[in-house]
């Protein structure tokens, strides 16, 4: 990604993706200077601390073969000593747009959990339902915890998929950086953790394992971007922030996703009902398929 690509990305998610976990003071930072590696983060066993290895280069990330998963342990003994040398919304492997030039847009909705997350958005979902726009839903486990009954439906409508949003809602890194005032995991083993532990419920929820994963504030470090598709899922972050993490007013969330241009995917939330989420994406819409716009799912566009 070039210098500008991610300026642009940095200045679109200033505040943007605090809104997972509540109002955070640290909402304007940029990928630049949104946490430093934590000097005292606990290493899980088998793992070392970051920068110990003389090599920077971890092994390439490859799928769990269909005969063995890939275990907690194969990850630290994979990426315990590598070194990230990114930290924001790019990284290799990470999907930030669809693969077309066509007026088509993913709208992606995550669901975040936890204190003040927990809340579920049923006029946007309803909406979504009555205009039959597709979506992919990004959960996380505790939201699932805390809302049962709607996931099952919502996990039974074709309409919409279900994606990876995490076991407990934390940006991902392998050395402890932060975003938006909220800590990110440790460690290599931290990071199979908060992928795998909702991935985990997610299967046995689906009868299948999710395709997709997003981090809690979309942050991530190139090595845990490569632990993720080790873990067979892809790193999907956003090219146009919606709704701002929940704080935007129903009009910034209507002018900025009928803004939004062909191969888009869009990040909102669907956990915030008393934000402006919904009717915001309810004037938005109608908008964009006046100019002959589609909607679609990730796995109708991500192959």
């Amino acid at each position: 990604m070039t210098p500008s690509r991610r300026a642009v990305l940095a200045a679109m998610a200033g505040g943007a993706l605090a809104g997972c976990a509540g109002p955070q003071s640290t909402a304007n930072r940029s990928a630049s200077d949104t946490g430093s590696p934590s000097t005292s983060a606990a290493i899980a066993p088998g793992t070392s601390t970051p920068g110990s290895s003389p090599s920077a280069t971890a092994p390439t990330a490859t799928a769990p073969s269909a005969s063995r998963a890939v275990t907690r342990a194969d990850i630290v003994a994979r990426y315990g000593h590598a070194v990230p040398h990114t930290w924001g919304f790019d990284a290799p492997a990470v999907v930030h747009a669809l693969p077309t030039t066509r007026r088509v847009i993913a709208l992606t909705f995550d669901a975040c959990g936890g204190p003040g997350g927990s809340g579920y958005d049923r006029a946007l979902i309803d909406f979504l339902r009555r205009r039959e726009i597709p979506a992919t839903l990004f959960i996380n486990s505790r939201w699932i915890d805390a809302n049962p009954a709607v996931f099952r439906r919502l996990a039974a409508e074709p309409l919409f998929e279900i994606a990876n949003h995490g076991t407990r809602h934390r940006p991902l890194s392998v050395t402890g950086r932060s975003a938006y005032g909220i800590p990110g995991t440790r460690s290599a083993a931290e990071v199979y953790d908060e992928i795998s532990g909702n991935q985990t419920k997610l299967t046995r929820l689906l009868g299948t394992p999710p395709r997709f994963f997003r981090s809690g504030t979309a942050y991530c470090d190139d090595v845990a971007a490569r632990i993720v598709t080790a873990l067979g899922e892809r790193f999907v972050s956003f090219s146009v922030n919606g709704d701002g993490g929940a704080t935007f007013t129903p009009e910034q969330v209507r002018t900025t996703v009928a803004a939004a241009p062909g191969g888009s995917i869009v990040i909102c939330h669907m956990n915030h009902p008393r934000g402006g989420t919904a009717r915001g994406i309810t004037a938005a819409v109608p908008q964009l398929l006046a100019t002959g716009h589609s909607f679609t799912r990730l796995s109708d566009a991500l192959h």
